[in-house]
């Protein structure tokens, strides 16, 4: 009997998209964070896949779990732009967008941009902010552009935000409304490191002394490197029984009884292009049905709501998903 695993590997050497140079820059973006962020690899493959699928990302976690100063190095290693946003109960849209002013010298108007505009954003604790703010970001990060004084300003390619919340203080926040939920592509939950992670952390925070983090990152991929790679995951081949799949899927999810709502058209995109990156990432110019599993969680927990009685239970987003996944039939 002909080994799976051996055919695969047959096929990569046949692959009709070049991926050497996309995989050898993914491993080097991971040792580059590697250096500094210990045991966190489901979190960063899942930031370098949503770059590569083009998508913002919401990250989950108590504090003092690397959130920030994983979403910072990882931008660390793009060259590009970078700008933090740190929202709060009295932040306004003007203070995120930016806001008209008058010259004096012109006696006219002229705007002066805000912190949106840079290329990629990390907005620290995203559900402190009250709705107004929040509403502030649904154009720009669908459309990648505003719209101020009857004016459109579009935003400088590349473009990615990174958002923080924590979900265990809940006094003084403001949960993001489900069309804001529905534009990040993944919603990442990060946990507690393991005994030996954690032993490891102390010790190479130990042996930095006084080394800023930051110092130790280099840049890796360029604007024009990221647009040909994005290309690239754009092109890989999926088979028409892939499509069926993702969409069998995500037509369960708003027909499932523990489901109050379900994943939008919307959500089937992402899963697609998810699988797309998954696929690229290791080497494979086609997608297979473990690049769409490994994309579910992280597409869909976000843009799923249980029935008040399975809430009530304790029930989590991710059983319901992997209820729906395990009773639909693998294509082969």
């Amino acid at each position: 009997m002909e080994n799976p695993e051996q055919n695969n590997d047959e096929l990569h050497f046949d692959s009709r998209i070049p991926l050497d140079d996309l995989k050898n820059s993914v491993a080097e973006i991971k040792s580059q964070l590697n250096k500094v962020i210990i045991g966190q690899h489901d979190f960063i493959e899942l930031l370098i896949v949503s770059l590569l699928a083009n998508g913002h990302v919401l990250i989950e976690g108590v504090p003092g779990i690397a959130k920030t100063i994983t979403a910072k190095l990882f931008a660390k290693t793009l060259k590009t732009d970078f700008s933090r946003i740190q929202f709060t109960p009295d932040l306004m849209p003007s203070d995120v967008l930016g806001t008209s002013v008058l010259n004096m010298k012109e006696s006219e108007f002229e705007f002066k941009k805000g912190p949106i505009f840079s290329n990629i954003i990390l907005i620290d604790e995203i559900n402190r902010a009250p709705a107004k703010t929040q509403a502030a970001l649904f154009e720009v990060m669908e459309e990648r552009q505003i719209t101020m004084d009857g004016y459109k300003y579009n935003m400088e390619y590349p473009f990615m935000v990174l958002a923080t919340q924590n979900p265990v203080e809940q006094e003084g926040t403001y949960p993001l409304p489900e069309a804001q939920l529905d534009r990040f592509l993944f919603k990442i939950r990060v946990g507690y490191p393991t005994l030996d992670n954690e032993v490891d952390i102390l010790k190479s925070h130990h042996n930095r002394k006084l080394t800023a983090p930051e110092t130790l990152i280099s840049g890796v991929l360029s604007p024009e490197d990221l647009r040909k790679f994005q290309e690239q995951v754009q092109s890989i081949l999926i088979e028409d029984k892939i499509f069926n799949y993702i969409a069998q899927i995500v037509d369960k999810t708003r027909n499932h009884p523990h489901l109050y709502l379900g994943g939008s058209p919307r959500a089937s995109l992402a899963i697609m292009n998810a699988a797309k990156a998954f696929a690229a990432i290791n080497g494979r110019d086609f997608v297979t049905p473990d690049d769409v599993k490994k994309a579910l969680a992280p597409v869909l927990r976000h843009r799923i709501i249980l029935s008040p009685e399975r809430e009530m239970e304790g029930m989590a987003p991710e059983t319901v998903i992997d209820m729906i996944s395990q009773s639909i039939e693998i294509p082969r």
